[in-house]
């Protein structure tokens, strides 16, 4: 049996809905904030695009009261640890990190009675629970400098394997205890989708984030963070880049770069927690129907804030 076409009703177009949003948030003191991996209708009502932890500085100094993450958990408690002050807000409660959540507070003491003279180095992408047992944070940009400028030469590195790999990799002067942890959607990628990437677009230069597996890694002609790749793709003489980081940044770069080619490594590489956040979403909680407002508890955000404030002194 075959199903009939449904008539479009009068509805929202994505530019009406986007311009209800820019009004509202104007009306509302809102800032938004959109994660580099949010979808490109969802970028273009943002006040600002990019990686987590630069969207938190971003936040700290925007004159809005109520910041609004496009994003998931973890990000939106950075906004909140780096601004008490204001209110802020995730757009879609369910949008967590597999990897933020792949150690508990638990786990962490015990590593740390395992490795009592090692400096424990926290990647952005944990809870704010756990940094608030962690010496210094990093973030994908900043970790090799970071953790090259700390004076202990024991590291103990949670909990993204992969990037802790590469890092180790920069710094062999340094000992980096790594944990099976990571990026369950970088992970995906292989070597075998590396490959064929590089068969089907040998012109084509090869640009990963440094989540991905470390075979894959060294494939690649640039391993960078999110930011870090599509600056490099906007500035190359070059024309054609396959992209190892999640899809939605091919897109993006198709807007940035209409006179390029870019090509996702995998298409496969897609993170469903980003994707939980819609425009509707976006309007709902700029309208003051959607979304949770995000609460830490004034020690949480005090402890978190140091391993924070120690990356900044580093890096």
């Amino acid at each position: 049996m075959c199903c009939t076409p449904r008539k479009v009703k009068n509805m929202f177009t994505t530019r009406a809905l986007q311009d209800e949003i820019l009004k509202l948030k104007k009306e509302n003191d809102i800032c938004i904030l959109a994660h580099a991996y949010q979808s490109h209708d969802i970028w273009e009502t943002a006040d600002y695009v990019g990686d987590s932890y630069g969207l938190a500085l971003e936040a700290a100094k925007a004159p809005q009261n109520t910041i609004l993450m496009c994003g998931v958990r973890f990000m939106a408690e950075t906004v909140k640890i780096l601004s008490p002050q204001k209110k802020v807000i995730l757009s879609s409660p369910l949008a967590g990190c597999p990897m933020a959540e792949q150690i508990d507070i638990n786990m962490l003491r015990a590593m740390k009675e395992q490795y009592p003279d090692y400096t424990v180095a926290a990647y952005i992408n944990t809870t704010s629970e756990l940094k608030t047992l962690c010496d210094v944070c990093v973030t994908s940009s900043s970790a090799v400098k970071v953790i090259g400028s700390l004076k202990s030469d024991k590291i103990l590195f949670i909990p993204d394997c992969n990037l802790g790999a590469y890092i180790a990799v920069q710094l062999p002067e340094k000992e980096i205890k790594l944990v099976r942890g990571g990026c369950p959607t970088h992970a995906k990628m292989t070597v075998h989708d590396a490959e064929q990437a590089k068969r089907l677009h040998p012109e084509a230069e090869l640009l990963v984030h440094p989540e991905c597996i470390p075979e894959v890694a060294a494939l690649a002609d640039y391993v960078g963070s999110t930011t870090g790749i599509m600056d490099y793709a906007e500035k190359s003489s070059k024309k054609e880049f396959i992209i190892g980081t999640e899809n939605s940044i091919v897109q993006h770069l198709q807007f940035a770069c209409p006179d390029k080619r870019f090509y996702p490594l995998s298409k496969g590489c897609v993170c469903v927690n980003m994707k939980l956040t819609t425009l509707a979403d976006v309007y709902n909680c700029v309208r003051g129907e959607g979304g949770e407002e995000i609460i830490l508890p004034d020690d949480v955000m005090k402890k978190a804030r140091k391993c924070i404030d120690t990356m900044l002194q580093l890096g």
